[in-house]
Order: structure tokens, then sequence, then C-alpha cells
């Protein structure tokens, strides 16, 4: 749940990058740690094992400017894909504001991308948190894959009703990585103006 520091007319917000291992969740974060201007970010924290995987997050606070006299800032975060740092997930899932669920476009990762869903949906849960009640983007990411499954077929299997908001992405090349964040910012602004 966002921050709201009246005394510095502060507002944090906290938006968390969810998927299965080696989506490209990192990879979104260390896009756009490299393209925001050094006096908009702070610095980029990240812990990752020899193969480059997150063990807990990655964390990069990105000030967006003003809202009502508020400042912004935006805290992103990355949860570890793998199943066993379960309980990571869930500790960085605690006070999220917003989602963006990196889907992988490699036909092997079908099931783990609905794995990962589930396992989202069940810690919202133990927080408390309705997933209707949290704004979701989905990106289907590794488009560039020579056998990427059909988008379509990513979303059946991910968000079969069609209920969020989707982009498809290369973010090891940037394509569609600011798009996500930017509609993600956006619905979790949106949802802080309503419940003022």
């Amino acid at each position: 749940m966002s921050t709201i520091n009246f005394a510095a007319r502060e507002i944090n917000c906290k938006i968390v990058y969810y998927g299965p291992g080696m989506s490209g969740k990192t990879t979104n974060l260390k896009h756009v740690f490299s393209r925001v201007p050094g006096h908009l970010r702070g610095d980029m924290v990240s812990l990752a094992t020899e193969d480059e995987r997150t063990l807990f997050f990655d964390f990069l606070p990105l000030d967006l400017g003003t809202v009502q006299g508020f400042k912004t800032r935006f805290h992103l975060y990355t949860v570890p894909g793998q199943v066993f740092y379960n309980a990571s997930r869930k500790l960085i899932l605690r006070g999220v504001d917003g989602i963006v669920f990196v889907a992988d476009s490699a036909p092997d990762r079908l099931r783990a991308n609905a794995e990962s869903m589930r396992n989202l949906r069940e810690n919202l849960a133990e927080h408390g948190i309705d997933v209707k009640e949290v704004p979701i983007v989905l990106q289907i990411n590794k488009r560039d894959l020579p056998n990427a499954l059909p988008a379509d077929m990513i979303r059946a299997v991910i968000d079969p009703t069609k209920e969020l908001l989707m982009f498809e992405a290369m973010s090891d090349k940037g394509v569609g990585v600011f798009e996500t964040l930017k509609t993600v910012s956006r619905l979790v602004l949106e949802r802080l103006s309503k419940n003022k």
C-alpha cells in the first residue's frame, strides 16, 4: 500500500515484477536503470547468484515527478523466480501497489508461467489482497525467440478472462519495457487518487 509522508509531501509506491525464473524481470529493471537519468533514480541493489538469478530482489527507487503537489517515488522490485524462494516472494509482495507479471514466451516455460501466476494469486490472498484490487499488467517477454509461442496462447493460460492489459516485450532490447512500466504506474496512481 502506498505510503504518504505529508511532512515531506511525498508518495511512495511499490511495484513488483513477478513471474517465473529467467523470464526477464531483472532485465526489465536493468533497462529502466540504464535509461533513466541519474537524478531521477536511486541506486540499484541486486542480489544474484552466479547464474544471474535474483535471490531476493532488485530495488530501484524511481522519481516520477509530482502529483497534486506531492513528489511521487516508485520503488521497483523483482521477486526470485525459483519456487523454493516462496517466502521471499511473499515478503516482497507485502505492501504492493502494482504488479508487472513477466511471462516467458518459450514453449517449455508455459507451465512455469501458469504456476507462477497461481503462486502470485495465492501469495496475494495470504496478504488479504484480492487480485482484482491491485493493478496487474501482463508483459509477455522474449518475443524474439525463434520458437516463441503465440501471445494469445500464453495469455489464455495466464489470463483466460483477458482482464489484464498486455504488452509484448523483448526486455533485453528494451522493447515494451517502458510501455509496461508507464501503464502499471498510471494504474497505481489512478487507484491512489480514487482512494484519497
